[in-house]
């Protein structure tokens, strides 16, 4: 198993995604990238402790390549607003990739360049590529959060649109929900 934290504004909505990749073996949402340790959700969200809301995700390689998870992970939210996702705004919904490793740091900046050179956003991406730090996980109550309360009105006008465009473009790559 391998390992690799994206940041991609609210924690629910990345969370829900990779959920439902074949190869993903576990997301957990949590924090990373801030000033000081653990971090709870009150903190983060300030706005003012550095950290963004990040999913860990824990995943087999052998069924899904590094490159297929970035290229979900770019095409299910908006690499190109800083420091927001939709409504959600601030330094912790910024589109971020905390790599493990060079070779994590380079196939991410590869894919990158090839989005921006076909030209597939409407504007630069800005998603920050930065080194892993220590991940703080969220509050228990964050975990599996969209599976848990998919009635709420959040997860009804956010969460599931994403997931409907998700399952529609990467329909081959669903794990049997």
């Amino acid at each position: 198993m391998e390992t690799l934290v994206l940041g991609g504004g609210c924690f629910w909505c990345t969370e829900a995604v990779f959920q439902r990749l074949k190869g993903v073996q576990k997301v957990v949402s949590g924090y990373m990238g801030g000033l000081f340790a653990n971090p709870s959700y009150r903190e983060i969200c300030t706005g003012k402790t550095g950290h963004a809301e990040v999913i860990l995700v824990e995943f087999d390689p052998e069924q899904i390549s590094l490159e297929e998870l970035f290229l979900v992970f770019f095409k299910t939210h908006d690499p190109t607003t800083l420091n927001r996702q939709g409504n959600d705004v601030g330094t912790q919904y910024r589109s971020v990739i905390f790599y493990a490793d060079e070779a994590q740091r380079e196939t991410a900046a590869k894919l990158m360049q090839q989005l921006e050179t076909e030209q597939v956003f409407d504007a630069p991406i800005v998603t920050e590529l930065s080194p892993a730090s220590e991940f703080y996980p969220a509050e228990e109550y964050h975990q599996n959060y969209f599976n848990q309360n998919g009635y709420q009105p959040y997860c009804s006008f956010v969460i599931q649109p994403k997931l409907e465009k998700f399952r529609k473009e990467f329909k081959e790559k669903l794990s049997s929900e």
